[in-house]
This record gives structure tokens, C-alpha cells and sequence, in this order.
């Protein structure tokens, strides 16, 4: 779940041995960059495994490698760090980051929505018909999307519940509803026979993107052809995931993260397809990747509301487009 901090495998993680023995020798003078995930390997870091198996990274002169994030790391320290070039990163990190006066930056997002959202039993029609129930919700969740709940549907404080992500509340209580991603949560409720309804924050207007590509503003500055190239290919990698074969990506994930299997693989490209994750919004026409001030904006606006972000914070230091403008990668 992307709002929890992470934890990194000591090593490397088995992608990078394996894309490593897949692919041809790199040429020696190919820039390396490491990038690390935002949790345990799935389909939603598919398009980033696509291009390390198929050859994009290597095509676009890069050696990179993917570390993969686990439950207990901080991502944001990593990257300061120099343990990663760039992270899997959210907005809400990052202005908050900005705020403190980290030197850190978004450059492109992979999803035009957050994925986010609130799983409810099947008599449950919409986020409205949840006020006054619990809600099971990480602590993290306080800090982000709670706020935003509360402020458009009128839930209150005392709805909510601590989520140990343990569903056995949820299946027990048909009155409960719970954080959830897309393909998480509701493909175990579906495992279980429990009959389910799913609602993505950002379909009813929550504003952050989602798995963005962050970096500092140093790597920015020394590496700017490296880091468009690798922008440019992880996209072109999110292409050719969602449209053509995606095995030899899902053979990476499943290799790095073993728990991971076809059904649930196959179960989470099925969901960023009819959610429209990727090429969705602004992306349909502006390619995607694609990021807007008018987003950026709504973001900030809602962190200043809900009294998580300073005012006086410059939402523009958080982002910049130099990395994408004219890519216009389009879907089909």
C-alpha cells in the first residue's frame, strides 16, 4: 500500500540478476540508475519491470536496477540517501517533502490516479452511504486520504478504526468498510466468496497522482539526459505492459516477489485497464506520464485545507514537466 513506509531488501532483488542474465551485456558506457519500488513487487510497478525485461532501459542506453520495497523502509531517507536515483514516489510526500526544504522532485507520473480507495460490502452504493460506519484505516491513512474523506462526505473521527491489514474484521462485519487498492483487498474478498464494492478516491475527485518517478534536484541537475531517457523508457514501458505481452515483466515480479501470482498479476492489469489508471484524464490527449499545474494545485490546496501543509510551501519546487514535455506517448 503506497502510503505505508517501506522496507529494502539488503540485496539488489532477483529482477536485477535475472533482467541481468536475460539481456545482452550493457555497453559500458551505459548510465546507471537504480530506482526503488514502493512495495513488494506486483502489476502495479508492471510497466518498470516491462522495460527492464524487454530491453527498453538498455535500448535507451541505461543499466538499471530495480530494488524492491517491502513494509518497514523509509524511501524518501533512501533516496537522500543515495541508496536510489529515483523512488515510487506520491505527491503528498513530496510537498511535504518541499516543505522542509528537502531537495527532492517529481518528474513524471505513472498513474493519472491515485489508487487509493475504500472497500465496502455489496450493499454499500457509494462513499456517501458510509458516513457513520466504521471505517478500518492504516494510521498513515490520518495524514492523507482521511481528511479528504471527512471534508467532502462529512465522515467524522470517531468512524474510524485502526486497519492492521488482517481483512478477518471486514469478512466478520458486514457494516465495516476498509482502506483498499484496487486489486489487494477485493481480489482476497473474491477469493473468499464475499461479494464486494470497490470506489477509487480519485473518481470522486481526490486530486494526488500515483506512482510517481521522484528523484532529488541534484540527480536532476547532474543527469538530465539519464533521467529523460529512463522517464521516456519506464513509459514506454507502461505501454507496452498494458497493450502488448506482459510475461516477461510478470516473470521479474514473480521472481523478486514469489507470494505474487498469475491470478493476482492477471487480476491487477485487469483493474488499471478498466480504471484507466495510466492513460486516463489529462493522459488520453497529453500522453502519458503527463503531469499538470492545475493537479499539482487541486493537491496543495487540499494539504493547506486539512492542515498538513504550510501555506507559505511553493507547490511548483515539487514537480517539474522538463522530463516528459513532448514524449506524447500515447496508449494505442
Amino acid at each position: 500500500m503506497a502510503m505505508l513506509t517501506r522496507t529494502l531488501r539488503p540485496a539488489f532483488g532477483i529482477a536485477a540478476l535475472i533482467g541481468a542474465a536475460l539481456a545482452p551485456t550493457f555497453a559500458s558506457a551505459a548510465d546507471k540508475i537504480t530506482f526503488l519500488s514502493s512495495w513488494f513487487a506486483q502489476a502495479e510497478h508492471g510497466g518498470f519491470y516491462q522495460a527492464k525485461a524487454t530491453g527498453l532501459y538498455e535500448k535507451a542506453g541505461l543499466d538499471v536496477t530495480i530494488k524492491m520495497g517491502g513494509p518497514q523502509v523509509n524511501g524518501m531517507q533512501l533516496l537522500l540517501g543515495g541508496e536510489a536515483d529515483a523512488i515510487m514516489g506520491y505527491d503528498i510526500q513530496v510537498l511535504q517533502a518541499v516543505g522542509k526544504g528537502l531537495p527532492v522532485v517529481t518528474v513524471a507520473a505513472s498513474f493519472q490516479k491515485d489508487l487509493q480507495g475504500m472497500m465496502a460490502h455489496d450493499d454499500v452504493k457509494s462513499l456517501a452511504d458510509l458516513k457513520g460506519r466504521d471505517v478500518l484505516i492504516a494510521s498513515a491513512s490520518h495524514a492523507t486520504f482521511w481528511p479528504w474523506l471527512k471534508a467532502k462526505y462529512g465522515f467524522a473521527d470517531t468512524q474510524a478504526k485502526a486497519y492492521t491489514f488482517n481483512l478477518q474484521p471486514f469478512f466478520l462485519d458486514p457494516k465495516v468498510a476498509q482502506q483498499a487498492y484496487p486489486s489487494s483487498e477485493p481480489f482476497q474478498a473474491m477469493q473468499k466468496g464475499v461479494p464486494v464494492n470497490f470506489f477509487l478516491f480519485a473518481d470522486d475527485g481526490y486530486p494526488p497522482y500515483g506512482t510517481t518517478i521522484v528523484t532529488t534536484t541534484i540527480f536532476a541537475a547532474d543527469k538530465p539526459d539519464a533521467l529523460k531517457r529512463f522517464v521516456r523508457a519506464s513509459l514506454e514501458g507502461w505501454k507496452s505492459y498494458l497493450t502488448g505481452d506482459p510475461a516477461a515483466a510478470n516473470a521479474l515480479i514473480k521472481a523478486d516477489n514469489p507470494k505474487m501470482n498469475d491470478e493476482q498479476i492477471a487480476f491487477g492489469i485487469k483493474r488499471m485497464k478498466e480504471l484507466q489508471v495510466v492513460d486516463g484524464g489529462d493522459a488520453k490527449e497529453m500522453g502519458i506520464g503527463v503531469m499538470t499545474d492545475a493537479r499539482w494545485k487541486a493537491t496543495y490546496d487540499f494539504l493547506v485545507s486539512a492542515g498538513l501543509l504550510d501555506k507559505s510551501v511553493d507547490y511548483k519546487k515539487a514537480f517539474t514537466t522538463q522530463f516528459i514535455d513532448g514524449a506524447k506517448i500515447q496508449m494505442n
